[in-house]
């Protein structure tokens, strides 16, 4: 098991450094130039070239690149003499836009994500789980029928028509929920809970049709192994079987697709929040890339990989946990 986390946490970092180098590479290549972006309009020749040293802009791609890297593990000094700065770790650089440090302003948007995604995975899981392993129980039957007709439907309407839909119906008309707005749980558990329920829902009817798909497709082919026809032949009852036998086994290819799921989410629900008008990764991603602001960019696309890579490496693990077959190989 320990070389086994070590080969896998080797292989994160190789993939985290691979998608560091491209999307430093992609940025490299741009027409676009930050320095003549900062300096403005009327700028000289010479207050331009001083503030591309100041970024490090001067330097080849590969220093640039070794630079950061390096920043990340032990922080960095931008620019020297008056104008140095120097960047703490875990060091992403600086905004282009506001001159905050990006590893800050990620990390006061990472709660507004995380509660997105937290609430709008369990959420889903239950409504989908539920939906799926009911249908697949109950094969070729009018409530089978009826599940996937629904599945199919929530699944082919977009985020943001659900998000708009939700806020008319239950806003608007109803006024039954306030108009979302990021309320710390630690301040105040209840409100944090019904300004995200919009979002969770808008996020949970789309995720929610997906998993019941999966599941009704993984639980049909679980229920008729052979272990399964044992359990019955045992005599156990038919929700021991159901429970303990076949969804232990039939949840693993879920499992999977949750960690890519729920790692991506972590990082940020373009969509939703920008919608919403929740304070997220996403949301400030959306409005980097609007301002070509380079560094905010590269620190969403590096924390996005992490979630997703470590998610994975979970998933993995969860696997022998999950279904008792994987620790026979």
């Amino acid at each position: 098991m320990i070389l086994y986390l070590g080969r896998r946490l080797l292989g994160v970092a190789g993939v985290l450094i691979a998608i560091g180098a491209v999307t430093f590479t992609i940025f490299y290549v741009l027409p676009s130039d930050p320095a003549a972006a900062a300096c403005g309009k009327s700028c000289s020749a010479e207050r331009l070239e001083a503030i591309r040293a100041h970024m490090g802009l001067d330097q080849p791609l590969w220093r640039q690149f070794a630079d950061f890297v390096t920043g990340i593990f032990t922080g960095r000094t931008m620019g020297s003499g008056t104008y140095a700065l120097h960047c703490d770790f875990p060091c992403l650089g600086y905004s282009y836009e506001n001159s905050q440090g990006v590893w800050d302003l990620l990390m006061d948007r990472l709660p507004v994500s995380a509660s997105l995604a937290v609430g709008a995975a369990a959420l889903w899981l239950l409504l989908g789980l539920t939906a799926g392993v009911t249908a697949a129980l109950r094969k070729d039957t009018l409530t089978d029928r009826a599940l996937m007709v629904g599945a199919v439907g929530a699944a082919s309407v977009p985020v943001y028509f659900t998000s708009m839909m939700l806020i008319y119906g239950l806003i608007r008309v109803a006024g039954l929920l306030p108009y979302p707005q990021y309320v710390a749980f630690g301040s105040d558990p209840v409100g944090w809970a019904a300004n995200l329920l919009l979002p969770w829902l808008a996020l949970a009817v789309l995720y929610a049709a997906m998993y019941a798909r999966q599941s009704r497709s993984s639980m049909i082919e679980t229920m008729a192994e052979p272990f399964i026809r044992t359990a019955r032949a045992k005599g156990l009852p038919r929700r021991t079987v159901v429970v303990k036998h076949g969804m232990r086994a039939g949840m693993t290819p879920i499992l999977t697709i949750f960690g890519m799921d729920l790692g991506g989410l972590l990082a940020g629900a373009v969509i939703t929040e920008s919608i919403f008008g929740l304070p997220g990764i996403g949301r400030l991603f959306y409005g980097a890339l609007s301002t070509g602001d380079q560094p905010v960019i590269l620190g969403v696309t590096l924390l996005a990989a992490t979630f997703i890579v470590v998610a994975n490496l979970a998933v993995d693990l969860l696997y022998a946990v999950v279904d008792p077959r994987v620790r026979l190989r």
